[in-house]
């Protein structure tokens, strides 16, 4: 599946579920056609996908109309022959559950996007340029309605890769070590092991996602009876097939984490020497792994000033790290314990250090500064001001997720410190309305409205009200009172 970002959206993404005028259309057909062909049929793929799947409808109609209209054109138009890079997407298309970018920690049961064009390179170059070349013939001379013909071409061509792959990788040949060496570096050659044995199985692959259930909600006996028996695939009991075929499992879960249950079944206990004994120990290394990546994210959101995704990241750390501690008997002074504790100690220092930060940053904005000290045309920033609202209801919803994440005291002394602050600067500033002079009104105004802003997030929409209210109270009086005299 096309990870988010992989494939560039227009700038008016975002606008499309709405109603779009015809400019906006023909804009967003112009940013389409522009696009390579292998990016359109990438994007087509996934909008068909999230039609099936019932999400983004009116975004997956309106943009698959829109593509199928420029790539019936091109095709009437140029008729061009299939180009190289959709053999090598036919070959590694088994591949892409397992795919990270580059960049990303990688664990058991993944392979670096990356390593995949130095792969392909090989193949032509060393593998097996000649079947690699018969292969690209054949798809050149394939009609554009032989669907069967592209998939039928698809499972020989990986069978021929992973035969390649295997006999450079496998054991006999005396030294191979020149040989691996023009395959790519350390990185490449250590996705090259799992990319021959991933397409080795890939009809074990296949039949593992036709038996696993769309999706895995409440992960319980139920559904890990059913998990347990569609992973009772010979070729994915092996120590390195393993934690691919788990990692098809974890793809369907909604809570991740929960992947640990099916290594405690296996052992029959919780006890964290006996899972690890079990090949789905591996589960286990899975599971911390992930939730490790999460923190990392978390991490870098916070940094960035991006809150959209922090409750459902942090609500993801929370339950992982809470069913980590209490459904397995971790030891603290063993690699899984020593792991799950760095991953806490980490989310505490990141979270502790921007809730720290939150009433400062409150306190600049609504500190009622004496009139002199405040310059003429002074402009509080509203860029700013939603910002801070956006702090402040992140350390609200970090009240949530204190206890488990060992950052209660700082979260409950923070919010407890800017609703009081907020309150009373609040009331003091609307008063300081009725007597401002006309030279900082404006900016007096502004901070009232900031802090209003901040009522709404701390104290809900009924108390932000309310003091809308009373400060326009405060402006009318204050006017009257200047009328009177």
């Amino acid at each position: 599946m096309i990870a988010p970002g992989r494939i560039p959206c227009p700038p008016f993404y975002r606008a499309l579920p709405g109603r779009m005028s015809q400019t906006s259309i023909e804009r967003l057909r112009e940013y389409l056609a522009q696009l390579p062909p292998q990016s359109q049929a990438l994007l087509m793929r996934e909008f068909e996908r999230a039609l099936e799947r019932g999400q983004d409808t009116a975004v997956a109609t309106l943009v698959l109309e829109q593509l199928r209209m420029i790539v019936r054109k091109t095709e009437a138009d140029e008729a061009p022959p299939p180009r190289t890079d959709d053999l090598s997407r036919l070959l590694f298309q088994v591949l892409e559950p397992f795919l990270v970018e580059a960049g990303a920690p990688i664990r058991v049961g993944q392979i670096r996007r990356s390593s995949l064009q130095p792969i392909w390179q090989w193949l032509g170059r060393d593998g097996a340029p000649d079947k690699m070349n018969e292969f690209e013939a054949a798809l050149a001379r394939m009609p554009a309605d032989g669907a069967g013909q592209v998939e039928a071409l698809a499972q020989k061509l990986q069978a021929v890769a992973a035969e390649a792959i295997f006999a450079l990788t496998g054991p006999g040949g005396g030294d191979k070590s020149r040989a691996l060496a023009r395959v790519g570096p350390p990185s490449v050659i250590e996705d090259l092991y799992s990319v021959g044995a991933v397409l080795q199985v890939r009809e074990a692959i296949a039949t593992l996602n036709e038996k696993l259930p769309r999706t895995l909600r409440a992960f319980g006996e139920s559904q890990i009876a059913s998990v347990t028996s569609a992973l009772n695939i010979p070729a994915l009991q092996t120590p390195q097939m393993l934690p691919f075929a788990l990692s098809v499992v974890v793809q369907r879960m909604t809570a991740p984490w929960q992947i640990i249950r099916l290594a405690i079944k296996i052992a029959a206990s919780d006890d964290e020497i006996r899972v690890a004994a079990t090949p789905y120990g591996v589960a286990v290394t899975i599971a911390l792994h992930d939730l490790s990546c999460v923190a990392a994210i978390l991490r870098t959101d916070i940094k960035r000033g991006h809150f959209d995704n922090v409750a459902d990241n942090l609500k993801a750390l929370h339950d992982g790290v809470r069913g980590l501690r209490t459904e397995l008997d971790l030891r603290n002074d063993s690699a899984w314990g020593k792991q799950l504790t760095s991953i806490r100690a980490d989310i505490s220092n990141a979270l502790q250090s921007e809730i720290d930060s939150v009433p400062g940053r409150v306190r600049r904005i609504l500190r009622q500064r004496p009139e002199k000290d405040i310059p003429p045309g002074a402009r509080i920033d509203s860029t700013e001001v939603e910002e801070t609202a956006a702090l402040i209801d992140f350390v609200a919803t970090c009240r949530n997720y204190a206890s488990e994440l060992a950052i209660n005291e700082v979260t409950l002394r923070t919010y407890s410190d800017l609703q009081q602050y907020v309150e009373r600067s609040t009331e003091q500033l609307v008063q300081s309305l009725r007597a401002a002079d006309h030279k900082v009104r404006t900016y007096r105004q502004q901070q009232v409205q900031a802090a209003i802003r901040f009522c709404q997030v701390l104290f809900g929409d009924d108390y932000a009200s309310l003091m809308s209210r009373a400060a326009e109270n405060a402006a009318t009086g204050e006017r009257k009172s200047s009328r009177a005299s």
